[in-house]
């Protein structure tokens, strides 16, 4: 990259790491201190929160909100490094452009402010900013944890990132709107989601170019991978539906039905340990349902909150949490009961999450 890019990353790291503001540790007349990031001992759930700018930190065992820290601008997909040690954020400088408007009246695109951020666990900051081509919006690891596969919004690209290096290696063209990216189990291959065009590009990071591309539905999302690489589950956000694909043949074989088009809006999706159980949000919907894997059916649900968008299970595998972005919370679902818990809130406009032990 050009070190003009690099000076304005380097720049707005330095604004960002200076936004940090931690839960108060003072005693309360009615009771002890509330916890803090030194004190709580369980599982955390980490928060994008798209509007705030913010990386929201919550305790799972308690659902207490333990800090909110500026990250960068329009903050949305994130991912833990394989030893958890890392988080990684898309940051976007990009203005959001919702449904219906026209995005000739918004703002300039400020691309100084894109990239990967890089967050510290143990030092609970961000500790630096590295390139992740235009308008990021989500992305996935290479199965080394060497690579980030992400998806470029604004110009209808799927980049290949060097995490040691800082360096975009290759950009590729694709369908307009991509988002989901999501790796294989054998990491052989990349499938990457299209929403204006409703298709699947698929990427050999080997290669580093789009070897195929199918179709799925409108708006596909995001994607799940079943462990032995043989079946894939895509949404398909205005069709109210998730699609099977095959992977062997990249086609679909299945549709699974989730409601009327327009009320229920599939977002994401994700599987449980085992995969017998198939977890999607449904935004406009305001619900989590879960189809039962083995006759594709949707076998239950549980309301959670306004638009819930991102979705991440505990790491038994016995709560799920979900981003209620218009809610500005994050709810924890006992999966046996398929009922909600606990809330706690996050920052402006949660978006996606990822829950570390």
């Amino acid at each position: 990259m050009r070190s003009s890019h690099s000076l304005l990353l380097s720049a707005g790291l330095l604004m960002v790491l200076t936004g940090c503001k931690s839960a108060p540790k003072t005693e309360t007349a009615s009771g002890p201190a509330p916890l803090t990031m030194d004190t709580a001992k369980g599982p955390r759930i980490y928060v994008t929160d798209e509007v705030s700018g913010e990386l929201t930190v919550i305790d799972a065992t308690t659902m207490t909100q333990l800090e909110q820290l500026k990250i960068g601008t329009r903050p949305r997909g994130i991912h833990a490094a394989l030893d958890g040690k890392t988080v990684y954020i898309a940051l976007s400088g990009t203005p959001i452009a919702g449904p219906g408007v026209d995005e000739s009246t918004l703002p300039p695109s400020d691309h100084s402010k894109d990239g990967i951020g890089v967050f510290d666990v143990a030092q609970n900051k961000l500790v630096k900013i590295i390139p992740g081509g235009s308008d990021p919006e989500n992305f996935d690891l290479s199965k080394d944890g060497k690579k980030i596969y992400v998806s470029n919004e604004d110009e209808s690209a799927v980049s290949i990132i060097d995490i040691d290096s800082g360096k975009v290696e290759a950009t590729m063209k694709m369908g307009a709107q991509p988002e989901g990216v999501k790796t294989s189990p054998d990491g052989t291959f990349v499938y990457v989601t299209s929403e204006e065009t409703g298709t699947i590009s698929v990427l050999d990071p080997v290669k580093k170019k789009i070897t195929g591309t199918f179709k799925v539905g409108h708006r596909p999302r995001n994607v799940a991978f079943t462990a032995d690489g043989k079946t894939a589950y895509i949404n398909a956000e205005n069709d109210a539906s998730v699609v099977v694909v095959d992977v062997a043949s990249h086609k679909m074989v299945k549709t699974i039905e989730m409601g009327t088009p327009g009320q229920v809006k599939p977002m994401f999706v994700l599987l449980s340990p085992d995969a017998s159980k198939l977890y999607v949000s449904t935004g406009r919907g305001g619900k989590v349902a879960a189809i039962d894997t083995a006759t594709n059916t949707v076998a239950g649900d549980v309301a959670v909150g306004k638009r819930p968008w991102g979705i991440a299970l505990s790491p038994d595998g016995k709560m799920l949490y979900s981003a209620n972005g218009p809610s500005n919370d994050v709810s924890a679902v006992d999966l046996a009961t398929l009922t909600v818990k606990a809330k706690a809130p996050s920052g402006g406009s949660p978006w996606g999450l990822v829950v570390l032990p």
